[in-house]
């Protein structure tokens, strides 16, 4: 067994949808804890079931996470072995866990994280965009105003962004991020299981397509190569020096904001024209 034994808490990461993704090391955790933590006790009781597996199962969810340290804590301090596992994926990962941790820290108790599938980065290489940089935000904020403020502040993030989002909320995120950033956007669902689908979105038509059943994963590319036409080429033939203009706009004491609304309607997308923007007023400040 590869398991260091004297562990007291282990992170067990579990398949995101297809069960044969699940690993030896995770079999051999779970048979090893002695109580387990579940983001959903009725996933992680199917699981067990699955592997034929009993083990007392305990809720730990993002509502209960900051009550149920105490409890852990009391059983590590009774010398019992302790798991926590997500729905799907990897605890931590936009799921519970993180309040957990920091816990386990602070008491200087060892823990063990047991690795397994993650829905990011299985997006990511579906995507064909370079893993070499990325930039993992998770969930949208639900309002629609608060989810426009955390987009225009990725658009300042030079790299591929991957979101999670749900079928609810699918269509109205999805748009946003073409009104924001280049097309295509990248889009995929029911990652590893027998409805596994993947999209490339050029425009908001390309969304009727979509199948709004499951998880989804995004991952739109802002990461820019310095050769890049910073107009969309289908707008006309509109010939400006972007730099010249918000220059110019900056002495006449526009806000950034305003240049915003100007550069948007010239045609220029809202993560080019907040970049142009951002670089100008930092060379001016420096």
């Amino acid at each position: 067994m590869s398991l260091i034994t004297d562990t007291k808490f282990y992170i067990i990461g579990t398949p995101i949808g297809n069960l044969s993704d699940i690993s030896k090391r995770v079999i051999e955790t779970i048979n090893l804890v002695d109580i387990i933590y579940a983001e959903d006790t009725r996933s992680a009781l199917k699981l067990l079931n699955h592997l034929g597996i009993k083990k007392t199962i305990f809720s730990a969810h993002k509502d209960n996470e900051k009550k149920v340290v105490n409890d852990i804590l009391a059983n590590i301090n009774d010398n019992l072995k302790v798991g926590l596992m997500s729905d799907a994926g990897m605890p931590t990962i936009s799921d519970p866990g993180n309040i957990i941790v920091k816990e386990l820290i602070s008491n200087d108790i060892k823990f063990e994280v047991i690795s397994s599938p993650t829905a990011l980065i299985h997006a990511l290489i579906l995507s064909g965009l370079s893993g070499e940089d990325f930039y993992f935000y998770g969930f949208l904020p639900h309002k629609k105003g608060e989810k426009l403020k955390i987009i225009e502040r990725l658009t300042s993030i030079p790299s591929p962004i991957i979101i999670y989002e749900s079928p609810h909320r699918l269509l109205e995120t999805a748009s946003m991020l073409l009104d924001t950033f280049d097309s295509p956007i990248f889009i995929c669902r029911e990652l590893t299981k027998i409805f596994e689908t993947s999209y490339f979105i050029n425009n908001k038509d390309d969304l009727q397509n979509i199948t709004l059943k499951g998880e989804f994963v995004i991952v739109v590319n802002n990461r820019k190569d310095g050769s890049e036409n910073i107009f969309d080429e289908t707008s006309g033939s509109i010939n400006i020096d972007c730099n010249r203009v918000i220059k110019n706009l900056s002495k006449e004491d526009f806000s950034s904001k305003d240049m915003l609304k100007i550069l948007k309607a010239l045609g220029i997308k809202r993560n080019v024209a907040y970049s142009v923007i951002n670089s100008i007023e930092t060379d001016e400040t420096e």
